[in-house]
């Protein structure tokens, strides 16, 4: 008669040999948890990583605007300031003229020549007090007509080239190459 029967240890395991395969598959899930959490881990520190960046930059972001509008605000004010104060300084140049002007209408005198003499004077502080001011007088006479500098009154003949200024009936005037007021001239006609 043969043995059929097989081996009972390899059919029923025995506690010994139950607990070994259950502590052999807790180390195994332990190992793949671990490999899952490891890349959650690594995950939440590069979120958290990146989240504080986002805060660093947002920070130096709100810093950077905040200058921009103290910057903005400051040159707002230097160019108010400037406009109001502007005027100062061409007004303390013409102070002396006044002085002048008062003087000559509180003394009265009979000699024209000193008459004439004081408002020459006057005349000269009058021009210093423009040019410190960079207002400056065109003398135009002999220049080719300039639409943007000269104001044509009539046009005469001559000898010089034709619209040619050959006459400044009234000065003009410039202010840092920007016409205040045009020359009023005649111009020399075609031939």
């Amino acid at each position: 008669m043969e043995n059929t029967q097989e081996n009972p240890t390899s059919q029923n395991p025995t506690p010994a040999d139950e607990a070994a395969r259950q502590a052999a598959e807790a180390a195994a899930g332990q190992q793949n948890a671990g490999a899952v959490e490891q890349p959650e881990a690594a995950a939440e520190q590069a979120l958290a990583e990146a989240q504080a960046k986002i805060a660093e930059l947002q920070e130096s972001f709100l810093r950077a605007k905040a200058e921009t509008e103290n910057v903005r605000r400051r040159a707002q004010e230097d160019v108010a300031k400037a406009h109001k104060f502007a005027i100062e300084s061409f007004a303390e140049h013409l102070l002396p003229v006044v002085d002048s002007l008062e003087a000559a209408v509180t003394h009265s005198s009979d000699d024209l020549q000193k008459v004439r003499e004081g408002v020459e004077l006057t005349l000269r502080q009058l021009n210093g007090a423009l040019e410190k001011g960079r207002v400056v007088a065109l003398d135009p006479i002999g220049e080719k007509f300039d639409p943007h500098r000269h104001q044509a009154i009539s046009m005469v003949p001559a000898d010089q080239e034709p619209n040619t200024v050959v006459s400044v009936l009234q000065k003009g005037f410039v202010i840092a190459d920007r016409v205040l007021r045009p020359a009023l001239v005649t111009v020399a006609a075609p031939k």
